[in-house]
């Protein structure tokens, strides 16, 4: 390859690098949104174990700012135009490129089974909310922040807490039917009718379930680790290859 040549290709190397480093900045920023948690989540996810979403999260965290030093790294390189240089630049980043593999597909691959229905997240709500234990206060904690913010009461609806055997409807059966949680508010924060609400009168409670919030929350922190990190993966695969390329032109 002429010198022209190899110095276009340079340029491309250092051009694509630049890109990378920015979108490893991006996804860094996007593995602390998700990892910090900011609708308060993680105890819905963490009690069962299945917290793969914010596992990934971490690692996203430490692949995107890996990313980020390394593209400077191979800019350094390749203005060098140095072979040596070059070879560690591309060995770094296939090994970040395979730990961003496994985040991406790690929260992507979770996503289904803690959201792909109901029943997960009903299961768990019935068998820690107003447990005793550490994992029970938390839980009842999110659930109760969920369903007054939200407005809504159960994962699919108030029958959740009649119907199915739960710790709450052992521990308080004979005198609330669901959580006051599930009661309509005042303006200050106040439940609206609590006699009524107590006995089920239907204008007094929250009719719609909570799963569908929950649902679209945990979706989009899937999205954000997974679906960008893929995207982030196709530019460094791209930017690998014509690095290598580079690499191989040079004497």
């Amino acid at each position: 390859m002429g010198a022209g040549a190899l110095t276009c290709l340079m340029f491309v190397v250092i051009a694509l690098n630049a890109i990378a480093a920015a979108a490893g900045l991006a996804l860094f920023a996007v593995g602390i949104w998700v990892a910090a948690d900011g609708y308060k989540l993680y105890p819905i996810s963490g009690v069962s174990g299945k917290d793969d979403i914010f596992a990934a999260a971490w690692i996203a965290i430490f692949t995107g700012f890996a990313f980020f030093l390394t593209c400077i790294f191979g800019i350094f390189a390749a203005l060098k135009r140095s072979r040596g240089f070059m070879m560690v630049y591309l060995i770094i980043m296939f090994i970040i490129f395979l730990f961003e593999c496994a985040s991406a597909i790690t929260a992507a691959t979770n996503r289904d089974y803690l959201v792909g229905n109901s029943n997960f997240v009903k299961k768990q709500m019935l068998q820690y909310y107003a447990d005793s234990s550490t994992q029970g206060k938390q839980i009842t904690q999110t659930w109760n922040r969920v369903m007054e913010q939200v407005e809504c009461c159960g994962a699919d609806g108030p029958a959740d807490w009649f119907q199915y055997n739960s710790t709450f409807k052992q521990t308080f059966n004979s005198t609330y039917i669901w959580p006051l949680s599930c009661c309509k508010r005042l303006s200050t924060f106040e439940v609206e009718d609590k006699e009524g609400c107590k006995v089920g009168k239907a204008t007094t409670i929250f009719s719609k379930g909570c799963f569908q919030y929950i649902e679209s929350v945990l979706s989009r922190y899937t999205w954000a680790v997974s679906w960008y990190g893929f995207s982030v993966l196709i530019l460094v695969f791209l930017t690998l290859v014509i690095a290598m390329i580079y690499y191989m032109q040079l004497e």
